[in-house]
């Protein structure tokens, strides 16, 4: 399939030139992704985690050492293995090695509570539970009630030593330390995986606005993503090394892409539990050979200072993660000129933030792109050379093999260019579909194979998409559709504005009153902010029915892990306000 957006007119260069819109995607599990890294980036350093460097040599031995434990404990093809871990530089050994052994990953949040813990485990069906040792005496009480039979430990002592034993164990928890010292041989445990129907991810939803659902995303999504997102960021294609295994043949020249495969740096804080995070901050960069340097926690004045002193080539993250550099004192003068790539997921990238990057940061291509946990990860993607033509406001254009098409919010023919309705999205890289839960699978992807994201956007001429909210996110006063992220759009270019959400108030005649939550910024007009000055900026220019009836200053925007704003805390928050409780 090809992308459905009308061929690049003169004015819009939306497609990389020379690229294909269809890549040849060869039929292999993960591991081959890693086994063509190692060959091929050797001695260079994969990941480096409070100053310790991890080479990709020696991340491959140690995964296929956690592949080879695995099965020789039992657990292979059809298992899964729940991380349930921070970043850290173990991380990706652990990864690949539940891969490597044919057994399918199923990625969690570590800070989730144990009940949640135990529905997800559950869920999953999770035989194995890797966890942090400074979380397990709230884990251990989840597992009696899920089909978890080994739990195995880690923690940050073996970020700096993998063989470093931990205390503190039961009789019968395992230490990582036994799996990172087997055997690191590569015995092709995943030679009898089918790319297209065994999965490699079981991955839940984040939840933000209710309950998550596994997504079983299977090799051939992985790898396919993987692919799609990697060449489109890079200009590259998929090849072949001389053992088989899948590389990347970088085809535009450094004129539109400065940094070169095996030549990035960049720090990593998306979450590996996350789609982003695995797909786009894990296994993308070790197909391209990016040097990683993790942070687990984010702490913008550390992030600017390594930001310098490693010299990255690019930033990314979620829109949060740039509201909190932009406030860095002395932001203006750190020398960031290494910087060539700004990349923006998990949440919409207000324009005015847009602009001040830009600003800060003139020599950087600044790339949005939109996908969900339910399409592995990226389906849209602005151009990421140099000469293409980005669009502030919209997340570019479908990637290789993608389709995209709105359609109307009570079901109907495809709506023409410039009208708003579901984003829709088909392409190789569409989730199998939801665990146990076929009801929602087909209410979900239809007949034709058609994806409902339940986001709302609209295609221009030229194929760009513009996302304009959640229908979760929609608010009704009185019969009226108002959209959030056309309010926050309006905040984020106020003076003193940091951060913004809109939600809805209830209220028994209109319906939904719309009202902002407001974080200062750090500065002097941030301190002169009223609540009828913001509410003034922002109503001058919407239609009445749009206009906003409160503004609530608050000291920082509530958001998942991943960078996604939790409006239901907010929401929560205006319902209980209300009653009075």
């Amino acid at each position: 399939m090809t992308a459905t957006q009308a061929p690049p007119t003169p004015g819009a260069r939306s497609w990389p030139p020379g690229l294909p819109r269809s890549l040849d995607h060869p039929e292999v599990p993960v591991g081959s992704i890693l086994r063509a890294a190692v060959r091929r980036w050797g001695d260079r350093t994969a990941f480096v985690d409070s100053d310790v460097p991890l080479t990709y040599t020696e991340l491959g031995a140690r995964a296929h050492a956690v592949a080879n434990w695995l099965a020789e404990h039992g657990v292979g093809r059809g298992d899964v293995v729940a991380a349930h871990i921070p970043n850290c530089r173990q991380y990706p050994a652990v990864y690949y090695g539940v891969l490597l052994a044919g057994a399918t990953f199923s990625p969690t949040n570590p800070l989730l509570p144990a009940a949640d813990l135990a529905a997800q485990l559950t869920d999953a069906g999770a035989r194995v539970l890797v966890t942090w040792d400074q979380v397990l005496p709230v884990a251990r009480p989840a597992l009696a009630a899920t089909p978890v039979q080994t739990v195995v430990v880690t923690g940050a002592a073996h970020i700096l030593d993998f063989a470093a034993r931990l205390g503190g164990l039961q009789s019968g928890d395992v230490d990582l330390a036994d799996l990172l010292a087997a055997d690191p041989t590569d015995r092709h445990r995943d030679a009898g995986v089918d790319p297209a129907a065994d999965l490699a991810h079981l991955a839940y939803t984040g939840g933000t606005t209710g309950v998550s659902k596994g997504v079983e995303l299977t090799h051939r999504n992985v790898v396919t993503n993987l692919l799609q997102s990697a060449c489109w960021t890079s200009g590259s294609l998929p090849e072949l090394d001389a053992a088989g295994d899948v590389t990347l043949r970088q085809v535009l020249g450094p004129d539109e892409h400065p940094v070169r495969l095996g030549e990035g740096r960049i720090i990593n804080l998306t979450p590996w539990f996350h789609a982003m995070g695995v797909i786009g901050y894990l296994g993308g960069l070790v197909l391209a050979g990016t040097t990683t340097v993790v942070h687990v926690r984010f702490d913008p004045v550390r992030y600017v200072a390594d930001a310098v002193r490693y010299r990255v080539t690019g930033i990314g993250g979620a829109p949060p993660v740039f509201v909190a550099l932009l406030q860095v004192p002395g932001i203006a003068e750190a020398d960031l000129s290494s910087v060539r790539g700004i990349s923006s997921g998990a949440a919409p990238l207000p324009v005015p933030l847009i602009e001040r990057l830009q600003a800060l940061l003139p020599q950087a291509v600044i790339g949005e792109g939109y996908g969900l946990t339910e399409v592995t990860m990226m389906a849209t993607g602005n151009p990421s050379f140099r000469s293409g033509t980005r669009r502030a406001g919209t997340v570019g254009v479908p990637v290789f093999d993608t389709e995209v098409s709105i359609q109307p919010l009570g079901g109907g023919a495809p709506l023409p260019p410039g009208e708003r309705g579901e984003v829709c999205i088909r392409g190789p890289q569409v989730m199998r579909g939801y665990a146990h839960r076929p009801e929602a699978t087909a209410a979900a992807i239809d007949a034709d194979g058609w994806f409902h994201t339940g986001d709302v956007g609209v295609l221009d001429a030229e194929g760009y998409l513009a996302i304009v909210d959640r229908t979760k996110d929609m608010l009704l006063y009185k019969g009226y559709n108002v959209f959030p992220r056309e309010l926050e759009e309006i905040l984020f270019g106020v003076p003193g504005v940091a951060g913004a959400a809109v939600v809805g108030r209830p209220d028994e005649e209109a319906g939904e009153l719309p009202v902002a939550y407001v974080v200062r910024r750090d500065d002097d007009a941030g301190a002169a902010l009223t609540a009828e000055a913001v509410m003034a900026a922002v109503n001058d220019r919407v239609t009445p029915y749009k206009r906003l009836r409160d503004v609530v200053f608050i000291d920082a925007i509530p958001v998942s892990a991943a960078g996604k704003v939790l409006k239901r805390e907010l929401a929560a928050r205006e319902r209980t306000a209300v009653r009075g409780g």
